[in-house]
């Protein structure tokens, strides 16, 4: 395991921004940003740009997202000149050929699985660590989430520059900075995924509620910590 040079506890005391320099000091090329064009990325594209950091920049795109999420990328790849690496994932008519058609509705776990986690895992491979924008106050399973964690499951260090922001500082770092969020962000979509498994909800439900609402799932698999079961692999 490639070690850090500041410690776990150092890492809970940096901003967002000393955190993430860190990171690329350590690590240089072998760092990676994911993004899902969410408001999460919009404000970790726009640190990376402040900071004047090369850092590759890897969207996970199911094939499932939303227009409006589509939109959010143009806009973020143009005002910031973003070059994109996107994992191979295969199409959702050979999904459908393979594992019957809606495979969302009967089995969430298992396609997730194919359309996020087994992508991941390989585009992963060349780093050595990877930025995401997991956040504390999302949601239970994620309230303990550390700045920085060791993944067996990927073989690289996690880093969560807003671990420690909640909604309400996303915000306004977004509104300050003028930076291009999703718009769906503003029809009661605190947290979007993929067409088929997210619904607006209201003030008063958790930030992630809208996601898989008619089932007991709460993550999509991605930040699971546990090995990859046989289940899950193809």
């Amino acid at each position: 395991m490639t070690s850090l040079l500041w410690t776990e506890q150092e890492a809970e005391q940096m901003t967002a921004e000393e955190l993430i320099l860190a990171s690329y000091e350590r690590f240089g090329d072998k760092l990676c940003l994911t993004c899902s064009w969410q408001k999460q990325s919009s404000v970790l594209v726009h640190i990376v740009a402040e900071l004047g950091l090369d850092i590759d920049v890897i969207e996970l795109d199911t094939h499932l997202f939303f227009r409006e999420s589509y939109e959010t990328r143009e806009r973020l790849v143009e005002r910031y000149g973003l070059k994109l690496i996107r994992p191979e994932i295969i199409t959702v008519a050979e999904q459908h050929r393979r594992e019957g058609p809606n495979l969302w509705e009967r089995d969430p776990d298992r396609c997730c699985h194919i359309r996020k986690v087994e992508p991941l895992l390989q585009v992963l491979e060349p780093y050595e660590a990877w930025i995401s924008g997991i956040r504390r106050d999302q949601s239970p399973s994620r309230a303990d989430t550390p700045k920085v964690q060791h993944s067996d499951r990927y073989g690289v260090w996690k880093i969560h520059p807003l671990a420690d922001w909640d909604e309400k500082r996303i915000w306004a770092y977004i509104r300050v900075n003028e930076i291009p969020f999703n718009p769906l962000h503003e029809s009661g979509y605190r947290s979007i995924g993929c067409i088929p498994c997210t619904r607006p909800i209201s003030p008063d439900e958790e930030e992630r509620a809208g996601r898989w609402a008619d089932s007991d799932k709460l993550e999509c698999g991605i930040h699971v910590t546990s090995p990859l079961s046989s289940q899950g692999a193809t």
